[in-house]
């Protein structure tokens, strides 16, 4: 009898030591904006003994003193935990992966190492960095064999791209634009804001899915897309002046006048056939250029292009989603101010990116580009097929005479050659007179269905609208009236 009472006696000793062994543990796992995550797996260290969150990002587990808890998401860090108490509430930290260590080619994504054509990125955070009208220009300097070159410096102007140089003497050398899968003729119209990376494809290994449309180069530009979590609203906006740097020394109008009267005697001196006086008809004889004296002399580089101008550029993203539905909005707006007088530039950015994953295996994307960009201003340059830079705004400002004449008075005296002709710039400005406004819509959609871990079936469709209108004002100055006469 005494025996079996000293068995039940050491039985109920050894089961409340094993009560006090095991316990409950409860919880809350949030991410980094300390929003609860479902669907964590919660499993006690070195066992098989685990659960998940609930909607709300609780657990309940039971463990036994001593071990550890080990939280794990997609997408997330995970840790391991020892727990002291009845309760551990756990947050969760993003993993990142740089952009550089993964490269999109025309055939999927591969890591830099693998890759064995010649590749060069940019990643989202450089072209942020950089305050500029469009992604063309943000990539000027950023890489190797790529040359990146404006026309000029007024709003708007064309952004020639050549990537390790010209391939063709007589043929086109811009290289194959694909944004998010297809193709488009120029990336000016994305604003910077919008882009996540681009990858130019340099070499015939990397674009040999192209075909000859990539033999120019592929630039790839892959738009940011929606991301899983909370929903986040951010607001980015910068403010710029600008003015001419430097101006060229030009003379005033005593000097402007003594120099035209010592070329009129010079050329006279030179041969018999040439009349001083018609040289001097505007400027009068040497005895009289004490009159030019205390003139007020115009600048013309300052009155055409010394205004000080402005940049705003501003842009508004809305992202967020759950892992089964993602969104990305965003607006952008840059309103730019040339140095040029009559010169302007204004553009306007709407995107809109939807992602849905109804099945494992299955996803659907969709996504909307709408740009306009209005455009004042001509340029320095007037568009014309001749060569010569005979309605070249900066050419007027520096050589025309600096006290007032009449505009269409030509200084340069040499009546055979039209070019040569001088005009009054701020004259010539108001006669090449411009406004454009384009518009361009983009909508793309796909549908991908993986058949088996590594092999996706993926189809898509696209369709782009681009329309420009060009309201021109030809003044009597410009190259274009003087030869239509």
């Amino acid at each position: 009898m005494k025996s079996k009472l000293l068995i039940l006696l050491l039985l109920n000793i050894m089961a409340g030591v094993l009560y006090a062994q095991t316990k409950t543990v409860t919880g809350v796992v949030v991410d980094e904006l300390d929003a609860p995550i479902p669907g964590v797996n919660v499993v006690v260290s070195g066992t098989t003994n685990g659960t998940i969150t609930d909607f709300d990002g609780k657990y309940t587990i039971k463990m036994n003193d001593g071990d550890k808890l080990m939280f794990s998401f997609i997408g997330y860090n995970s840790v391991t935990l020892p727990v002291s108490g009845n309760t551990l509430d756990v947050k969760l930290e993003p993993e990142f992966t740089a952009l550089d260590e993964v490269v999109a080619v025309g055939y999927g994504t591969q890591k830099r190492k693998d890759i064995t054509g010649s590749v060069a990125s940019v990643s989202s955070d450089v072209l942020a960095a950089v305050p500029v009208a469009s992604a063309s220009e943000a990539l000027t300097g950023k890489m190797a064999g790529v040359q990146i070159t404006t026309t000029e410096g007024s709003p708007d102007a064309d952004v020639v791209i050549r990537v390790r140089g010209g391939g063709s003497i007589t043929g086109d050398n811009t290289p194959l634009y694909i944004v998010d899968g297809f193709p488009v003729s120029s990336i000016s119209d994305i604003a910077a804001s919008d882009i996540e990376s681009i990858d130019v494809l340099k070499d015939a290994s990397s674009t040999a899915i192209y075909g000859s449309r990539g033999a120019n180069g592929v630039i790839l530009v892959t738009t940011k897309n929606g991301k899983e979590g909370k929903t986040s609203v951010s607001y980015n906006a910068y403010y710029s002046w600008k003015k001419v740097a430097k101006t060229l020394d030009v003379l005033d109008s005593y000097d402007y006048a003594s120099w035209n009267y010592e070329h009129a005697m010079l050329e006279a001196n030179k041969s018999d056939e040439i009349n001083p006086d018609d040289y001097t008809k505007y400027f009068g004889n040497f005895q009289d250029m004490d009159q030019y004296k205390g003139i007020p002399t115009n600048d013309w580089q300052d009155l055409t292009f010394g205004r000080i101008g402005h940049t705003f550029n501003h842009n508004l993203s809305i992202t967020g989603g759950v892992e089964k539905f993602k969104y990305n909005f965003s607006y952008s707006n840059i309103n730019d101010k040339a140095i040029m007088e009559m010169s302007s530039f204004r553009r306007d950015n709407v995107t809109l990116k939807l992602g849905a994953k109804p099945h494992s295996r299955v996803g659907v994307d969709f996504s909307v580009r709408f740009a306009k960009t209005k455009v004042n201003g001509s340029g320095a340059n007037e568009s014309k097929t001749e060569a010569s830079s005979a309605d070249s705004r900066l050419k007027h400002a520096v050589l025309f005479t600096p006290f007032p004449v009449d505009g269409l008075t030509n200084v340069s005296a040499d009546d055979s050659d039209p070019s040569s002709s001088l005009y009054n710039p701020v004259e010539n400005l108001a006669d090449n007179d411009q406004v454009r406004v384009r518009t361009n819509y983009n909508l793309a959609g796909s549908v991908s269905y993986e058949f088996i871990d590594g092999f996706t079936l993926k189809a898509e469709v696209g369709y782009d609208d681009y329309k420009q209108n060009t309201n021109r004002f030809y003044g009597r100055t410009t190259y274009f009236v003087r030869n239509s006469a």
